[in-house]
This record gives structure tokens, sequence and C-alpha cells, in this order.
């Protein structure tokens, strides 16, 4: 059971950083394509990017404790 977490943590958490890096790659992609229009905001380009990341980042904190906390778990079980 604690495996199959770890291994349903592991595919969230991947899927996570690759929603960040593909959202990453495309905003990248459409400001060069589009300059003018994110000239007329009043935010930088780059801004939904790093909200992104700042999202990606407590997610993953939040998968690594839980990995942390069936780590400890395991180990205890094992003694």
């Amino acid at each position: 059971m604690i495996k199959q977490v770890n291994r349903a943590l592991n595919i969230v958490m991947g899927s996570v950083l690759g929603v960040f890096m593909g959202h990453g790659i495309y905003v990248y992609w459409d400001y060069k394509t589009h300059p003018d229009l994110y000239a007329m905001q009043s935010v930088p380009w780059y801004t939904s990017i790093l909200m992104y990341g700042l999202v990606m980042g407590i997610a993953l904190m939040v998968g690594l404790v839980i990995k942390l906390v069936l780590r400890i778990k395991i180990q205890n079980m094992q003694i």
C-alpha cells in the first residue's frame, strides 16, 4: 500500500514538473511570437511563469514531505 502511494506521488510530482516546463516553454514562445500583446500588460511577460513556479514549488514540497513521512514509516515497520 505504501509503495503504491509512493508511486502515485512520483507520478503526480513528475506531472507537476512537466506542466510547469510546458507552460514556461509555451509562454516564452508566445512572447517571442506576439511581443506587442505582452507590452500592453502592466506586468512583465514572465509573471505567469513565476506564479506557476510558486505553485509547483509548493506542490513539490508537499509531495517531498509526504514521501519523507512514508520513508520514516517504512523504516519503523522494518524494525
